[in-house]
């Protein structure tokens, strides 16, 4: 977003002024929850002369790593990370798709492996190939008792899908307790469909970053996200740096929150 100069993440004056950035992030102002739409990979290989979109794909994987670990620096509770939409299950060059299933299956089973971490994937298991959906089922299984920072891994997520599944979810449970429809429809409250979400449990985003430019939810997060503040970085995600990210943090520390008042 606006306001200061780009400094080059290599020199003496960006380290000094990464410096000053950590010093302004003290943990009352830390969000709890940040939720990351790491965009513009294929725009960063077309750029970089890349023949395809995979490589990519795979330095913005690469940077999901250091964000990650930018993350659990500062003590954040909870990262959801945008991989892939349902949309782009049906959308995407085949060969694309291919090789970004492969690379966020390498991602998944990289990620679990750091002490501390709990990984959850959010969405819909059934409409990934099978091969990956065992990969996530094993990176959340494999975590599960830790109690450090905790990873969801948007894949095969959609935020309107989401809702969804959460109504159809409490209709069944409400069936198989043999209440009626009107008993429902009268009972029904926000509360309910959140805690049939992917997200259970978990609290909502405080801020939504999206890299590339783009100001766009592209049906992240809908529910979670109707009181979070929002972040838009013009950096492509491959060229995210930790300083785009602390500018990030210190300018959620000085929005005046109302959700909703």
């Amino acid at each position: 977003m606006a306001g200061e100069r780009s400094i080059d993440g290599r020199g003496p004056l960006y380290r000094l002024y990464a410096k000053r950035l950590r010093r302004q992030v003290t943990p009352e102002n830390v969000p709890h929850h940040v939720a990351m739409m790491i965009d513009g990979n294929r725009r960063w290989a077309r750029q970089a002369g890349f023949p395809t979109a995979a490589e990519g794909h795979r330095a913005g994987a690469a940077k999901i790593r250091e964000f990650l670990r930018w993350c659990d620096h500062l003590e954040i509770g909870v990262v959801t990370l945008y991989l892939l939409s349902i949309d782009n299950l049906s959308k995407r060059d085949s060969q694309e798709l291919a090789d970004l299933l492969e690379i966020i299956a390498e991602l998944a089973d990289s990620i679990s492996t750091e002490p501390g971490w709990r990984i959850q994937h959010v969405g819909r298991a059934g409409v990934l190939p099978a091969e990956l959906a065992r990969i996530l089922g094993d990176a959340q299984d494999r975590t599960r008792e830790n109690t450090g920072m905790h990873v969801n891994l948007a894949v095969g997520y959609g935020g309107r899908g989401e809702i969804v599944d959460a109504v159809r979810s409490i209709i069944t449970a409400h069936h198989e307790r043999g209440g009626s429809m009107e008993e429902l429809a009268a009972s029904l409250t926000p509360e309910q469909i959140g805690e049939h979400l992917y997200t259970s449990g978990q609290p909502d985003p405080d801020l939504v970053i999206r890299t590339s430019g783009e100001q766009r939810l592209s049906d992240f997060l809908l529910w979670q996200a109707a009181h979070s503040e929002f972040y838009f970085v013009e950096a492509l995600g491959p060229d995210l740096r930790e300083v785009d990210f602390l500018r990030a943090i210190r300018d959620f520390a000085t929005r005046d929150r109302r959700f909703g008042k």
